[in-house]
């Protein structure tokens, strides 16, 4: 299968080839090219070192959008023993952008829930890129309470643009779906772990992003706006999109940094796409460790410590009071 390069990858994809042609001549069996693929394939890891050491905001960006980068129902499948997908919000239909269902994680029953983007053109389409609808959200929420209502942990997957800004999402409620969504996750009584796995843009992330504990992917971003979308803003144009996701400092290290997450999940080299079944491994494992830590709290200290949580987030500045002298008119600090 032919592989997908980034720009910023193109130093790579010319070894890569350099690697085929070789494997060629020794299939062919006209001499020995063991020793020249086996020093190949070591100046190919050095290389591929060398450029994801040096990532920029954009090019993580790039990564996250990656076409073969594993997708919600890709984790899912590998990493549970038995998935059972529920449909529909019970008010008015079923959003293929979010998949959601219970599921079997080494015997420990959870509830799952993700944007999917699409493997493939019509899938895409299908899964309207993974961009929900306000019935999206509503189905999120109602997995969530039957999750509560059984007692089972829920586990969420965040990959989207965005949430879908058509008319009719807004004439269907869209923003009063994601603000309810907020106001139950931060008062569910059962744990709640959030992963971005891939894109990480505004409400349509924060959706099902609200959790006791939120993890970014390695390559991921996180943010109220796009790089394109603050450019065009900006400078009314998409050209400045690698100034603005500098500017954003949208990538996991900088939202660590700021304590709007609270762990970075390490990827494989390369990206997640480069090894996705050893990623899966990696994202299940993570899982099951941080789950462990907060099963047994009581319900009532962890909604506590989640509100707690969320309410120590943003940095700010008191300024003093200026007050006028009646006699004056001189103004001064209180």
């Amino acid at each position: 299968m032919a592989m997908t390069f980034m720009d910023f990858e193109k130093p790579l994809e010319a070894l890569y080839e350099q690697l085929e042609k070789l494997k060629e001549v020794g299939e062919k069996g006209e001499l020995d090219v063991s020793e020249m693929l086996h020093e190949l394939e070591n100046k190919i890891t050095a290389k591929r070192k060398e450029i994801y050491a040096n990532l920029t905001g954009w090019q993580k960006v790039q990564l996250s959008r990656h076409p073969e980068r594993p997708y919600t129902l890709y984790y899912i499948n590998t990493m549970c023993q038995k998935f059972v997908e529920l449909h529909g919000d019970r008010y008015a239909g079923d959003d293929h952008a979010i998949v959601g269902g219970l599921a079997s994680l080494d015997g420990q029953t959870v509830m799952i829930i993700g944007q999917q983007k699409g493997v493939n053109t019509k899938m895409r389409q299908y899964r309207n890129f993974g961009m929900a609808n306000p019935e999206g959200y509503r189905k999120a929420l109602r997995l969530m309470k039957m999750a509560e209502r059984f007692g089972f942990p829920v586990i969420t997957l965040i990959d989207t643009p965005g949430a879908f800004p058509g008319l009719e999402a807004e004439q269907r409620g869209q923003a009063e779906a994601i603000a309810r969504n907020l106001f139950e996750m931060a008062q569910l009584r059962v744990p709640i772990l959030c992963y971005i796995i891939g894109e990480g843009a505004s409400g349509g992330a924060l959706g099902i992003g609200l959790g006791d504990k939120v993890f970014m992917l390695e390559h991921t971003w996180y943010s109220v706006i796009s790089p394109e979308n603050c450019s065009t803003i900006l400078w009314h144009s998409w050209d400045y999109k690698e100034q603005a996701a500098e500017a954003l400092k949208l990538d996991a290290e900088n939202m660590l940094h700021f304590g709007l997450i609270d762990g970075i999940v390490k990827e494989p080299l390369g990206g997640g796409h480069n090894a996705p079944e050893e990623m899966a491994n990696t994202l299940k494992n993570h899982i099951q460790t941080e789950l462990a830590k907060i099963i047994d709290q009581d319900p009532d200290e962890r909604i506590m410590t989640r509100i707690e949580k969320y309410s120590k987030m943003g940095h700010y500045a008191r300024a003093e009071p200026i007050v006028e002298e009646p006699a004056s008119g001189k103004r001064k600090k209180a």
